[in-house]
């Protein structure tokens, strides 16, 4: 963890600073709900393997579209 930040919900806010895509549509393109990504980006769950997995392809297979 990095500042109280777990690498995933760092991850998670970068992204969004640099597409400027609001929780719902990177919700939508992760396919998971809004409600998920809330829960995984504020640290109050932590997401499963797969939904880690899932998040960091897609973010690494989306940094450059931006």
């Amino acid at each position: 963890m990095t500042n109280g930040i777990s690498t995933i919900s760092k991850e998670i806010i970068d992204f969004q600073k640099r597409t400027a895509w609001p929780d719902t549509q990177l919700a939508f393109n992760l396919h998971i709900s809004v409600e998920r990504l809330h829960d995984i980006k504020s640290m109050e769950k932590q997401p499963t393997n797969e939904e880690k997995e899932l998040i960091e392809n897609f973010i690494e297979n989306n940094q450059n579209n931006f």
